[in-house]
């Protein structure tokens, strides 16, 4: 495409490991060493977290009706999606015009290819490559979108290869150019498309908010658990070390053929389904006082101190990772006290409630990026276009114990009774004094 990938070696393999990770795929892992989930766990649990009674609404007009149809299974779809951009640290939200209107496509982290970012870190020159296989060839479409000085450029190549080889960091190998009618799918398209007096991006770009501490000279997002890498790889390995402990550690019955019975041809038969107990140690087997040797192994199981370094360790992944302590650990196997727990869910509200925002910031933009393509289409008449966000907060406040304080409240008088249905009967100010009013006539007469 002519120009350079804005993504670092350092980037590119810190983006390839996560994927990894969270496939369960991890380098560290092999046959005595399993994965514990903990990088999907924490990913899963964020976007829980993030996403939980959150309510979407795009309003104002006929457009902003078109907008929110078109984005209607997106929204449902959205913790999935975030759960994405918490493993890769961002992902991209393109829409594009199709036969039924409006859709969106889903780029993760290592599929879409930066190119040039502006003063706050937003990408405004960017490579989407798509893949797709026919018999032994692969065809990959290079589509270029670049914002700069007021126009803007969407440009595709298309290529075949009998050996390309495709990685989610790097493509190698693309082969001849062709041209794109050569594909049915992308005969329609554009090899060149400019735009004049265009002031956004035709994509979102979803970026974690956290520091990047893998290549601080990269805007690009990092995992929400990129510092606790190492303390997962701990967690995978303390927790084979305990399943060894219980492996080594099984009870054993070790004893000379005697006591065993036998088959025909004098082969010991050991009990049925206790095979891995009993071990017959071959005939005329004795001990020190010349008895059939009989043995009971049974040693004593270390599981507590393995298990309180476990969470030891899974603790430290909460800490790096933005939870609240408990979230993946036994709050039981450690203690902690009651500040240290307020600290915890504070931090945890602190990491989820950044994470929220930079989301709210996307989902703008990528409203903006729809209703920009409406115009380009001409799919509807000009109209206003305005999108609310409610985002739930029981993270950090305790629903009940904040409305019994509240009835508390209410009974000294700090709080009018018709301010206490207001706020969690969700009524108007004048049907919660009308509902006051008739409760006070109701106990008067």
């Amino acid at each position: 495409m002519g120009v350079d990938i804005a993504v670092s070696n350092k980037m590119s393999d810190a983006i390839y490991k996560w994927t990894k990770m969270y496939a369960n795929e991890a380098p560290w892992i092999n046959e005595e060493i399993r994965s514990l989930n903990l990088a999907s766990s924490i990913c899963s649990e964020m976007a829980r977290l993030v996403t939980m009674e959150s309510e979407i609404k795009i309003t104002g007009s006929q457009r902003a009706d078109l907008i929110s149809d078109s984005m209607a299974m997106f929204i449902k779809n959205l913790p999935v999606y975030v759960e994405h951009a918490c493993n890769g640290g961002g992902i991209v939200f393109k829409p594009y015009i199709d036969s039924q209107g409006i859709a969106i496509d889903i780029v993760k982290a290592g599929y879409f290819y930066p190119v040039e970012f502006d003063g706050a870190n937003h990408i405004t020159a960017v490579i989407f490559p798509e893949f797709k296989t026919v018999g032994k060839k692969l065809y990959t479409r290079l589509e270029y979108q670049e914002l700069k000085n007021g126009r803007y450029i969407i440009a595709n190549k298309a290529f075949v290869s009998r050996k390309a080889v495709v990685k989610n960091d790097n493509v190698i190998n693309l082969g001849q150019e062709i041209s794109l009618e050569d594909v049915p799918e992308w005969a329609d398209m554009e090899p060149y498309v400019e735009f004049e007096s265009a002031d956004r991006t035709l994509f979102s770009y979803f970026r974690m908010p956290m520091a990047n501490n893998i290549d601080t000279e990269s805007p690009l997002g990092v995992a929400v658990y990129a510092r606790a890498v190492n303390q997962i790889r701990d967690a995978d390995e303390q927790y084979g070390a305990t399943m060894w402990e219980y492996k080594a550690k099984e009870t054993a019955i070790q004893a000379a053929d005697e006591f065993f019975q036998r088959d025909r041809k004098g082969h010991v038969i050991l009990p049925k389904g206790k095979k891995r107990i009993y071990h017959a140690m071959g005939p005329g087997i004795s001990d020190i006082e010349g008895r059939p040797f009989f043995n009971v192994y049974s040693p004593q199981i270390r599981d507590e101190s393995f298990f309180n370094g476990y969470n030891r360790i899974v603790q430290k992944i909460e800490f790096n990772s933005g939870l609240a302590y408990g979230t993946l650990s036994d709050p039981q196997v450690v203690e902690k006290t009651a500040e240290e727990i307020k600290t915890s869910k504070q931090r945890s509200y602190a990491t989820v409630k950044a994470i929220q925002n930079s989301l709210e910031d996307a989902l703008q933009t990528l409203v903006s990026a729809i209703d920009a393509w409406i115009d380009i289409a001409g799919m509807s008449p000009p109209g206003k276009v305005e999108m609310t966000s409610i985002w739930d907060d029981s993270i950090i406040v305790d629903k009940e114990t904040e409305r019994r304080q509240d009835l508390q409240d209410v009974s000294i008088g700090a709080m009018q009774l018709w301010e206490y249905r207001m706020k969690w009967y969700g009524e108007t100010k004048e049907i919660a004094q009308a509902m006051v009013s008739d409760t006070a006539e109701v106990v008067e007469k």
